[in-house]
């Protein structure tokens, strides 16, 4: 099924070990491969994914990497420059503008 102009956003917020990080490579992967636009943002325990190699390499794909800034600063973790970082008017943003969004809790 072709999906080129179609949208999908995912949220994910548990942390990489938790198989939600799976789900959503799968997901991600093949929409891009489906021609879906993909928009992933990463908050709460998620935003650990920010440099995962396989969350990269859907960036370098063409999926478009969303980290919520508050969650990294909460973490000590330092803002990644291999991703947009943002907060949640981004993530209405993105829940708005897809033709389907999902929330990996």
């Amino acid at each position: 099924m072709d999906l080129a102009g179609r949208k999908l956003g995912l949220m994910l917020s548990t942390d990489p070990t938790h198989p939600n990080l799976q789900t959503a490579l799968g997901l991600s992967a093949t929409a891009l491969a489906r021609g879906a636009d993909v928009y992933l943002y990463l908050i709460d325990d998620g935003v650990a994914a920010v440099e995962d190699a396989r969350v990269q390499a859907l960036a370098e794909r063409g999926a478009k990497l969303f980290v919520c800034a508050y969650g990294c600063q909460k973490r000590r973790l330092p803002l990644s420059e291999r991703a947009t970082n943002c907060g949640l008017v981004v993530l209405t943003d993105i829940i708005a503008g897809t033709d389907r969004f999902l929330a990996l809790n």
